[in-house]
Parts: C-alpha cells; sequence; structure tokens
C-alpha cells in the first residue's frame, strides 16, 4: 500500500518549492480541502513545539512534508527521522538539516519496532486511506509501549475518499485513497487496534491525540542491527549518511 500518486503531484512539488499555496486535496465529486503549505514550511509554531515536547526519545515523523519537525528536533540533538514519498519534500527536509528518506510508511523502514515516538501530523493520519492499516503498522514501527502523537480533523469526521492533489489552476496529480478522522473516530480505531489513549488536546484550533501502543510488536530489530543499510539511503547533496545508527 502506497500513495505514489501524492510523490508525482506536481502541484505539490511546486509549492513546497515556492513555499506557498494555494493547494488542495480534491475528492471526486470536487469537494476541496485547502492544505496549510505556508505554515509547513515555516518554522514551527508555538502549537508544533508543544507537540514536540511531548515527544519521548528517537522520533519517527511519518509524512514529515518539507520537514520543520525533523530539522526542529535535530536542531536540539534529538535521534529523529523523516520519511515522505515526496521527493522535494524529503530534498527540502535535508537542507534544512534534518535527515530524511524518500519512502512509504507502509515500505520496510530503518529501525522498525524501535522508535520510541511516531508522529502523524498535519493530516497523515490519512495517509493510505486505511486507518486500521496504519494504526497496525505503527505498531510495527514502535518499541513496545510506545507513543504516537497524531493530529486529528478539527471536526467528528471518519471518510474514507479518493482524492487529489491540486492547485489553484486545477493543475492536478493522480488519485490515491486518503482518510479524515476526527478524534472520536481515531480513539475508535485505536481500541480495536492494540492502542491506549493516553491524552488528547485542543491548541491553536487545531487536535491532537497521544496513544501508547499496548503490545509488543514482532518486527523489532536486534540492538546490534544497523538502522539504515545503503540501499535505503535517501539521496542526499551532502553525501552524508540519511540517518545515524541508533
Amino acid at each position: 500500500m502506497t500513495t505514489s500518486a501524492w510523490a508525482t503531484a506536481d502541484p505539490y512539488a511546486k509549492a513546497l518549492r515556492a513555499g506557498r499555496g494555494p493547494l488542495f486535496l480534491r475528492r471526486t465529486d470536487g469537494w476541496l480541502l485547502p492544505l496549510e503549505v505556508e505554515r509547513w514550511c515555516a518554522r514551527p509554531d508555538p502549537v508544533d513545539l508543544d507537540v514536540l515536547a511531548r515527544c519521548e526519545g528517537a522520533v519517527l515523523d511519518v509524512g514529515c512534508g518539507p520537514g520543520r519537525l525533523v530539522a526542529e528536533l535535530a536542531a536540539h540533538g534529538r535521534t529523529v527521522l523523516g520519511i515522505d514519498v515526496s521527493e522535494t519534500a524529503v530534498e527540502h527536509t535535508v537542507r534544512l538539516g534534518g535527515q530524511a528518506l524518500r519512502r512509504s510508511v507502509f515500505e520496510p523502514l530503518p529501525g522498525e519496532g524501535r522508535w520510541d515516538t511516531a508522529l502523524l501530523m498535519d493530516g497523515n493520519v490519512g495517509i493510505g486511506g486505511d486507518p486500521r492499516a496504519l494504526l497496525d503498522r505503527m505498531v510495527q514501527l514502535l518499541a513496545p509501549g510506545g507513543l504516537l502523537i497524531a493530529e486529528t480533523a478539527p471536526m467528528d469526521v471518519d471518510e474514507r475518499t479518493e482524492v487529489q492533489v491540486v492547485d489553484i489552476t486545477l493543475a492536478a496529480g493522480g488519485t490515491f485513497p486518503w482518510a479524515r478522522l476526527g478524534t472520536p473516530a481515531l480513539l475508535r480505531y485505536a481500541d480495536r487496534a492494540r492502542w491506549s489513549a493516553v491524552r488528547q488536546w485542543t491548541a491553536g484550533g487545531r487536535r491532537f491525540v497521544a496513544l501508547r501502543s499496548r503490545t509488543a510488536n514482532s518486527s523489532a530489530e536486534t540492538p546490534k542491527s544497523t538502522a539504515v543499510i545503503s540501499s535505503q539511503r535517501a539521496r542526499k547533496p551532502s553525501g552524508e549518511s540519511a540517518v545515524a545508527e541508533r
């Protein structure tokens, strides 16, 4: 399961390079969801910083976008890796000083079963269009008892649909599955998928849920295994390793 259409959505890459929108997710019925490109490309705001302060240990940012959160954690000496299916997003993250790989969350990843915290920010709880599958995958990625912080929709919604990324000219990438979840919906899926709710909160008009995995996963790497193999490294202008060993 991938979101390769997102990776090839030219309007998305163009907006990230410019650092601004307008940019939207468009459903097949024509409904548009504005995407906050300017906020994603800016420095972390106080709401973001509050989320980062809650992170424990080594952090995996799933769907890191242009990398504001990865770069902020890295600047404070934290072990952090961003993943994104967009080459432009990964390159932007690296330019900011973060470490990132061009990878889907459903593909093999470094350090599986050993991350302490995973982030699903900026609507990324919708990745893949199947919340249960995404939550099951996060259990595999996190260490036993690991922390997942997810940003939910600002209303009670539970929607799975096909979308496109479009700009103001209506230039579009291919369609891909996506989901929108409010906090009540996420908590329902989480309860069925081996997660315990830790906390939920609202800040700056945005809503968040912290979950902790209830059971050990079966895919954890051995402590001596390397976090990245050479074939998994993202292309980086500096030639540095995409992520440090843990």
